[in-house]
């Protein structure tokens, strides 16, 4: 009955949170660009097939070929079109996004969720590992372990979720620190709850809803992260992001005028990272009692 009771409040809390981010109407445009750039990634195997985008040009297409009827966004210097590239880069770098992102989410929860409500020296040695992390610039720490592993989406997405998730561990830990002193969950504790119970039950769902308030505002970081890397050739040369078309126009489609090879994936980059951090902040806003009130 208790468990039935407290689900029912939290499906209140969380129509009650729609309803509030449904007000806000910038929220709700960066909203539909995420779907819109979501449902793209989704369609592109079956609009083209990934064979079609191989180094050599088998084709009769025209190589750098400017917008037209036919090529809506024109095609690269292999006769490649670079609308379907762009679908299929939104493809890959999403996926990278969010699966790099829900490394960094884990990895920085454990941590914070541990530190935050053992203390004594599990929470000094914690830290002091996550203090480490931060020192160091994650992005140079990023460029050496790409340049150093196996080249790979695989590779990408684990670079980035070890380098990035101190901030999160920090966050998660403080918000325990206050969790973990409640009077609720004193009493859960007087009534003989143990550990785990009182993570499971008490600490973690107090602590979710900032976890997805920072896991909006971390797959941009991801998708920009990926984006560099593929920038630099440090991403994986057999697969289509937008970093990947952004390395591959590289300064000579710049000099020589063929701003169709590297404007739409750019404005792709801009537009779904811009989104992302919208809804991001909408978010945190809708989730944290101390924003509403301001």
């Amino acid at each position: 009955m208790t468990a039935a009771i407290a689900w029912a409040r939290r499906r209140a809390s969380a129509a009650a949170s729609w309803r509030r981010m449904r007000r806000d109407r910038l929220a709700m445009v960066a909203l539909g660009v995420l779907l819109a750039c979501v449902v793209m990634a989704l369609i592109a195997p079956l609009v083209s097939d990934r064979a079609d985008f191989n180094a050599i040009n088998t084709g009769d297409n025209p190589t750098h070929a400017s917008p037209t009827g036919q090529f809506v966004l024109g095609t690269d210097g292999l006769g490649r079109s670079m609308a379907l590239q762009v679908m299929w880069g939104a493809r890959v770098s999403l996926l990278v996004g969010f699966a790099a992102t829900v490394l960094m989410i884990g990895i920085g929860t454990l941590i914070g969720l541990a530190a935050g409500f053992f203390g004594g020296w599990t929470d000094a040695v914690l830290m002091r590992i996550t203090d480490w992390f931060m020192v160091i610039p994650f992005l140079p720490l990023a460029i050496v372990l790409a340049a150093v592993l196996e080249r790979g989406l695989g590779t990408i997405v684990l670079v980035i979720g070890i380098t990035s998730w101190p901030s999160t561990a920090r966050l998660v830990r403080s918000q325990v620190l206050s969790v973990r002193e409640r009077l609720y969950v004193d009493r859960a504790r007087a009534l003989g709850a143990g550990r785990l119970h009182l993570i499971g039950r008490h600490i973690l769902p107090n602590v979710t809803p900032l976890i997805l308030a920072n896991t909006t505002l971390a797959v941009p970081i991801a998708i920009l992260t990926e984006t560099t890397l593929s920038f630099l050739g440090l991403g994986d040369p057999s697969e289509v992001s937008w970093g990947g078309l952004l390395e591959r126009a590289g300064s000579s489609a710049v000099k020589e005028g063929y701003w169709w090879e590297y404007l739409p994936p750019g404005l792709g980059i801009v537009a779904v990272v811009l989104a992302f951090t919208i809804v991001g902040r909408a978010l945190e806003e809708v989730l944290d009692p101390r924003l509403r009130e301001r």
